[in-house]
C-alpha cells in the first residue's frame, strides 16, 4: 500500500477551462511544493485531500489528480464550481498556499492487464482521473492494444482539453465525444456515455474499462458494461 504525504503546497496556475459564457465554471489548478519537496509518484486515478492553512471552514475536500504520475513536480486538478471550497479554488490567486494530502485512494491497477484493450469513461471534471491513466499509456504503449476514450459533456461550452484530446489519435487512442445537449453544427454523439457504449458494442473479449464519475453515470455504464460481456473485474474504479 502507498502511504500518503502531506504537502504545503502553493498555486502555480489557476486558469479557467470553460468560456466565460458559460454557465458552469472549471477550473485548471497545478499546485506545487512550497519547500521544493519531491512528490511522491502515484497512481493513475489516485486524488488528494485539499484544504486551507489554518483554517476548518470551509471543510477540505477530495480532488482527482489531471497531470502525468510520473515524476510529478505539481498536481494538476480541474475544479468546478460547486461548493464552498471549489468556489475558493476557483478565485485563488498564484502564490496561495494550500495543504495537500496525497495521494490517495486506490487509483487504477493496469499492470494486470497488459496486452489488453483498454476503455476510459468519464463525464464532466470525471476526465481528471482519466487523464493520467491515458498520459501512463502513453508512455509504455506497447502494453496495451486498442485505446478508447468516452468522454461525455452537457454542451459544447463544457468541453475541456479538446485539443489535448484531439492530438491523440497521434498516439494510437481513438476518442469520441458525447454531448447530453447537441446543437446544429455538431455532428457527434448526442445524449450519454452509456448509450455511446452500448451502440459501438466494444469487444470485452480482451478488455478492461476504466470509469470515472457521477455514481449515476457509473452505475449505468457498468450496466451495460456487464450487458456487453465485461466481466465485473474488468470494470475498474478508482475509489
Amino acid at each position: 500500500m502507498q502511504h500518503s504525504s502531506i504537502y504545503r503546497m502553493r498555486v502555480k496556475k489557476n486558469i479557467r477551462m470553460t468560456p466565460a459564457g458559460c454557465a458552469d465554471t472549471v477550473i485548471l489548478l497545478a499546485l506545487e511544493p512550497v519547500y521544493g519537496e519531491t512528490l511522491r509518484p502515484f497512481k493513475p486515478g489516485q486524488f488528494v485531500r485539499i484544504g486551507i492553512p489554518r483554517l476548518n471552514e470551509p471543510a477540505p475536500g477530495f480532488f482527482a489528480i489531471a497531470s502525468c504520475p510520473e515524476h510529478p513536480d505539481s498536481y494538476e486538478f480541474f475544479v468546478k464550481h460547486a461548493g464552498p471550497l471549489s468556489a475558493y479554488l476557483c478565485d485563488i490567486n498564484e502564490g496561495t498556499e494550500l495543504e495537500v494530502e496525497g495521494p490517495l485512494g486506490k487509483g487504477f491497477d493496469l499492470s494486470p492487464f497488459k496486452g489488453a484493450d483498454v476503455y476510459l469513461v468519464g463525464v464532466g471534471t470525471g476526465i481528471a482521473p482519466l487523464r493520467t491513466v491515458w498520459q501512463e499509456i502513453i508512455h509504455h504503449r506497447e502494453d496495451f492494444g486498442k485505446v478508447s476514450i468516452y468522454a461525455g459533456f452537457l454542451t459544447e461550452m463544457h468541453q475541456l482539453i479538446t485539443e489535448e484530446l484531439e492530438e491523440l489519435s497521434r498516439h494510437h487512442i481513438e476518442v469520441s465525444i458525447i454531448l447530453e445537449i447537441g446543437h446544429d453544427s455538431w455532428d457527434g454523439p448526442i445524449g450519454y456515455v452509456q448509450h455511446a457504449l452500448e451502440a459501438d458494442a466494444p469487444d470485452s473479449t480482451h478488455a478492461v474499462a476504466c470509469l470515472a464519475g457521477m455514481s449515476a453515470m457509473v452505475d449505468a455504464c457498468t450496466e451495460t458494461l456487464q450487458n456487453l460481456g465485461f466481466d465485473e473485474s474488468r470494470i475498474l474504479l478508482n475509489h
